[in-house]
């Protein structure tokens, strides 16, 4: 029997990926590269020991560039009521990568901004590979911020708030 790769078409894909609830992330950055920060979905725990998380930034951003100089991210979780938040942080980056912090009350972190209310990974970029159009960045966290708040999701299109599933 012959190995074939087995491709789908990117469009199928997309519609299928659409169907993923994801939590609504925003990955920031500082350092001698300066400050940037972008929303993202792809966002996962990799490893408790060490502690250490993974993202996904598409590696022509300026995100990605910044999180590489720097070689430090954070990632915030955004609480279920911060769609302003994850909407000044997606899309292309402003002339200015200071616009997406504006009127926000941040707490500043070596390793990049921790938003209000957010759930917080502080990570030192310890990996970084690219795939397709991609780079992963692999993070040891060594700095945790856990509010507590629910989280808001991104599902087919749309912000999303979790709930418990009555029984």
């Amino acid at each position: 029997m012959s190995q074939e790769t087995l491709s789908v078409e990117r469009d199928a894909f997309l519609a299928a990926m659409r169907q993923v609830a994801a939590t609504v992330t925003v990955v920031t950055t500082d350092g001698p590269a300066g400050r940037a920060g972008a929303t993202v979905s792809a966002f996962t725990s990799l490893s408790a020991d060490p502690p250490s998380v993974l993202v996904c930034l598409r590696s022509d951003s300026r995100i990605a560039q910044t999180v590489s100089e720097n070689r430090a991210f954070c990632v915030n979780i955004l609480p279920e009521d911060a769609i302003h938040v994850a909407r000044a942080f997606a899309g292309p980056s402003p002339e200015n990568p200071e616009d997406r912090f504006a009127n926000l009350a941040i707490d500043t972190e070596p390793h990049g901004p921790i938003l209000p209310r957010a759930t917080a990974f502080s990570c030192a970029l310890t990996e970084r590979m690219i795939h397709g159009s991609h780079a992963i960045c692999i993070g040891r966290v060594t700095r945790l911020t856990n509010t507590g708040e629910r989280p808001l999701t991104y599902l087919s299109g749309g912000y999303h708030i979790v709930r418990p599933h009555e029984d």
